[in-house]
């Protein structure tokens, strides 16, 4: 837009001007017929200075005017002067918003930055579609936001680099979705930095955290069994008792496992637990709940119906079902579970419900029964697995 065509644009804008305002522009006019560069940067000066003075003061249409200005005016200025003025405009809470926009865009990331760190005047939707659209600067930026919701670290876990995911974990204001704990903790595997980073969030779901203790544990008894052979027996049973101590430990230090037993309590005090009971938390993904109530079914130790759910194989889910007198339809629920990652096809289904049909109650139990027995022979008196 011409700048001598703004006052001209919306006569009502015309009205809400400041003296100071119109000089400004009524310059910007000339200077646009006589093409200075350094009066315009000058004169881009000034205004962002007299915003950054009165902003808490101005009307709509004022900060209107100033948009429409100032991003003339950063359209056709140098990068040096459009960072400066992101700079200047990344903490002021009602900064124009299309000017914070433009500047968040920018393909130079010493303009984008401050903005996007920054800024206010960005929304979830601005910023989940730059970290959907620009580089790894600029994501690298956004992550780290104050502030970060479920739906922009999706994105930044989506397409972020190791630099940018690591990023996005290491900050206390970033929330992530039970998909994005999911996808990080697949990142996780391979990458021991990222797991410790998991490890350290307080908001991190028990069942995400109790993945990247059996990745971990895993990694360990791998190079223990490289170191010596002979001993990999004894080298398992104690990396897994240990695991089984931590699981236990999160487990009871856990506010939403708390929540979910206190619940579950009250509720089959109340009425006695059925196969329903388990359904619906599978159904709804809700990890806690669904293994409180398949191990008062079942009478199943918690570490065991835990692993179960986190282990990406399907047969101790279908023996957990089946000897807890669940019907396939449940034992489905259970299978995918998004939480052990399966994905599981319907020909996988298929089979594991042929599977299901032969499996008896009473072979279901005896498994359970065997697992009981080593888990006490290998375990001291007071870590003895538990049920709730």
């Amino acid at each position: 837009m011409p700048s001598a065509a703004l006052a001209a644009e919306n006569p009502k804008r015309t009205e809400t001007k400041r003296p100071e305002i119109q000089s400004l522009i009524d310059q910007l006019n000339i200077t646009t017929t006589a093409g200075g560069e350094d009066q315009r940067r000058r004169i881009l000066e000034r205004l962002t200075d007299l915003f950054a003075a009165g902003s808490r003061g101005y009307s709509g249409d004022q900060i209107a005017l100033f948009d429409d200005v100032l991003r003339e005016l950063a359209a056709e200025i140098e990068v040096k002067a459009r960072a400066r003025l992101a700079q200047r405009m990344a903490y002021i809470g009602n900064a124009p918003p299309k000017l914070i926009r433009l500047l968040a865009f920018d393909d130079e990331i010493g303009v984008a930055e401050p903005v996007l760190k920054h800024s206010q005047q960005l929304s979830d939707a601005d910023l989940r579609e730059n970290a959907a659209t620009m580089g790894q600067n600029h994501l690298f930026a956004i992550a780290q936001r104050l502030k970060l919701s479920e739906s922009v670290t999706d994105v930044l876990i989506d397409r972020g680099d190791r630099r940018v995911v690591h990023k996005v974990v290491k900050n206390k204001g970033a929330r992530f979705s039970l998909a994005g704990y999911g996808k990080l903790t697949v990142r996780a595997r391979d990458d021991g930095e990222l797991t410790q980073a998991l490890g350290r969030r307080s908001d991190i779901p028990r069942q995400y955290f109790l993945k990247l203790l059996e990745t971990a544990s895993a990694s360990v008894r791998a190079t223990l069994e490289t170191a010596d052979p002979r001993s990999a027996g004894a080298i398992r049973a104690s990396i897994d008792d240990v695991a089984t101590t931590m699981q236990q430990e999160t487990r009871n230090a856990s506010p939403r496992y708390a929540i979910a037993l206190r619940d579950a309590n009250r509720r089959f005090n109340a009425s006695p637990i059925t196969e329903a009971n388990i359904h619906a938390p599978a159904h709804a993904q809700e990890f806690e709940r669904t293994v409180i109530a398949l191990a008062k079914l079942g009478r199943f130790p918690l570490d065991l119906v835990e692993r179960a759910l986190l282990d990406k194989g399907e047969d101790m889910i279908l023996i957990l079902a089946k000897a807890a007198g669940c019907s396939f339809t449940t034992a489905r629920e259970l299978l995918v579970m998004y939480v052990a990652e399966r994905d599981l096809q319907p020909d996988d289904l298929a089979r594991a419900c042929h599977r299901y049909d032969k499996l008896t109650r009473e072979t279901a139990r005896d498994i359970i029964g065997s697992y009981g027995m080593r888990t006490k022979l290998r375990a001291p008196a007071s870590a003895l697995s538990q049920t709730p």
